[in-house]
């Protein structure tokens, strides 16, 4: 069986998923892309801000729920934008990894990361890059050896409805994605 890892850019889906409409069920979602693989590891790579309580339960439950989650602390400019870069923490993780599986999957469009991709299929990986085709930098697309577009599998990974229970959890066992305040769950000023 296929040995698989997932790479996950949160702050890059987390656009994805809004420029489609989109919220993804991430158990669905992992369900989707292991079916037919051995997984390796999944990992979602995000910036953390200290008083979004809903971010911090997300992470909770990604953890819970067969993800690894990186994060740092986003980091606040005067301006009023904030950032937390994770390029570097992916680039190293996928590349220590690389001997142990034989598929990448990458959610992202970030350009910065073809060279990234282009080092790991050295190492003998295939690499699927899942994102929108229209957040996806051209050079990545090229790059990897398969391309996913999240509209495509939308019916396959979106939440489906369910009503809420006394818990605070969804019937669907799915979470509420997070980032209802003004600073987005993943480092970036909406």
């Amino acid at each position: 069986m296929e040995r698989t890892a997932i790479f996950i850019d949160g702050s890059n889906l987390y656009y994805s998923q809004q420029n489609l409409n989109l919220q993804i069920d991430f158990r669905r979602l992992l369900r989707f892309f292991t079916k037919d693989c051995s997984l390796l590891r999944a990992i979602y790579y995000t910036g953390v801000d200290p008083d979004d309580k809903g971010q911090r339960g997300f992470i909770h439950w990604l953890n819970l729920n067969g993800y690894k989650v990186v994060e740092k602390p986003i980091k606040r400019f005067p301006d009023g934008s904030t950032k937390a870069n994770l390029d570097i923490e992916l680039a190293v993780d996928m590349l220590a990894l690389a001997d142990n599986y034989e598929r990448a999957i990458l959610f992202s469009g970030d350009g910065d990361l073809t060279r990234l991709v282009e080092a790991v299929q050295m190492k003998g990986v295939r690499v699927q890059v899942v994102s929108t085709q229209s957040m996806v930098a051209t050079e990545l697309r090229t790059a990897a050896d398969e391309f996913v577009e999240l509209e495509q599998i939308r019916g396959q990974i979106e939440k489906r409805g369910g009503k809420e229970s006394g818990s605070g959890k969804r019937q669907d066992d799915t979470v509420d994605h997070p980032g209802r305040s003004e600073v987005g769950p993943y480092g970036n000023k909406h």
